[in-house]
């Protein structure tokens, strides 16, 4: 494998260090405060920051093999991931967010013309967010052929029914346009009986329950909502691809948004060691620095190890995408969305044990980010998914 970097990587990471340094660090008290004052309206700060990064040519830099972006592969951006995922919200800065960038791939690769007028140029231009409505409260949702929510043609229109919940991104006032997973045909084969269709957000009968909250954080003012759909109308041709390709549109979509979560699950566990070397150098137990305790200097041992672990699985996996695609990767691409969100709590919980009774609170950002982290481990599929697909392809090896 090489995973030498491009000259233009190069450039892309010294450029998105500084800005980071320079614009994102220093607003990240101010973009909290902002959202604690309006939980869910729109952070003026980060739109200060979405036009300093646009202005500076960090913009939707994900994208591979398109010419919406910044043209680069899947284990060129990585790098770039880990960067932006030191700050939680700072992806959004560069229009390189979650579910935006999956949704983006989706209508890039399956959305009709039309389909891409309306929404594909707003959301490549930071104007509007979106969501991704899967999930839902009555089902096991990690097997999605389980998914009970219905889309039914009536006329020119298909009629939407079914609850869903954490939906995320959702919260945001900019957010306008939702993809809706839904049961289109129950008697067609199992793989073909679910459509995915394209919601705007103030259609009748979309009502938003309520916020889910993870260890008490709501996540504002992006939000995983409680969705009720009731007999909602939207046009025929906002169906994506055809009635039944559903899953189709789906494996297209995953693999590289598990690239993006896991690479910026690697940034956040970096900051998380360096928060936790910063603070057991400043303290002293027992007539001795924390930093000199042999259990301090082996927890700070075992998160390097363990990060430099899951960066190099990561980047393995982004360059098999690459190079082989995304179904000869896919044992590699379930190991990182194990691996990446397990290696992340753990490091952030030594960090919080560092930190002393401080680690719980939000006066550090540990207890958010572990929050955050503790939560991947669901978000693209559970843990156990994704062990029973990594364990059921290395048995076929010795068929």
């Amino acid at each position: 494998m090489d995973f030498e970097s491009s000259a233009k990587t190069r450039d892309l990471l010294e450029r998105l260090g500084a800005f980071m340094d320079a614009h994102v660090y220093p607003n990240e008290r101010l973009y909290h405060e902002q959202v604690a004052a309006d939980r869910w309206g729109h952070p003026p700060i980060l739109e200060e920051l979405k036009a300093k990064a646009r202005a500076a040519g960090l913009w939707n830099l994900f994208l591979p093999e398109s010419e919406h972006g910044a043209g680069l592969s899947n284990a060129e951006y990585a790098p770039l991931c880990e960067v932006m995922g030191r700050v939680h919200f700072s992806s959004q800065v560069f229009n390189c967010s979650a579910p935006d960038t999956g949704n983006i791939e989706t209508l890039i690769r399956y959305g009709s013309e039309a389909q891409k007028d309306r929404w594909l140029q707003p959301l490549l231009d930071g104007e509007i967010r979106s969501a991704f409505a899967m999930t839902e409260p009555d089902v096991a949702s990690s097997d999605a052929t389980n998914i009970v929510a219905t889309i039914r043609r009536d006329g020119g229109d298909y009629v939407l029914n079914g609850r869903k919940w954490w939906i995320s991104g959702i919260g945001d006032e900019a957010c306008q346009v939702m993809i809706f997973l839904g049961l289109s045909d129950p008697d067609a084969p199992k793989h073909q009986r679910h459509s995915m269709i394209l919601v705007p957000r103030d259609a009748p009968g979309v009502t938003i329950l309520r916020p889910l909250t993870v260890f008490g954080y709501d996540d504002a003012p992006h939000g995983h909502m409680e969705i009720l759909f009731e007999n909602v109308r939207v046009p025929a041709e906002n169906m994506l691809l055809g009635e039944g390709r559903g899953f189709e549109i789906a494996q297209g979509r995953l693999g590289p948004g598990r690239i993006h979560h896991c690479m910026r699950l690697i940034g956040l566990a970096e900051r998380c060691l360096e928060l936790m070397c910063r603070r057991v150098k400043t303290r002293v137990a027992f007539g001795r620095p924390i930093a000199e305790q042999s259990v301090t200097l082996e927890r700070i041992a075992e998160s390097r190890i363990l990060i430099d672990q899951a960066r190099l699985l990561t980047l393995k996996a982004a360059w098999m995408m690459d190079t082989v695609g995304n179904k000869v990767a896919r044992a590699e691409i379930a190991m990182i969305k194990v691996a990446a969100p397990n290696m992340a709590c753990r490091v952030i919980d030594w960090a919080i044990q560092a930190h002393g009774a401080a680690g719980v609170s939000d006066d550090f950002v540990l207890a958010n980010y572990y929050a955050h982290a503790r939560k991947l481990r669901f978000a693209d599929g559970p843990d156990e998914v994704h062990r029973n697909q990594i364990g059921r392809l290395e048995l076929a090896k010795y068929a």
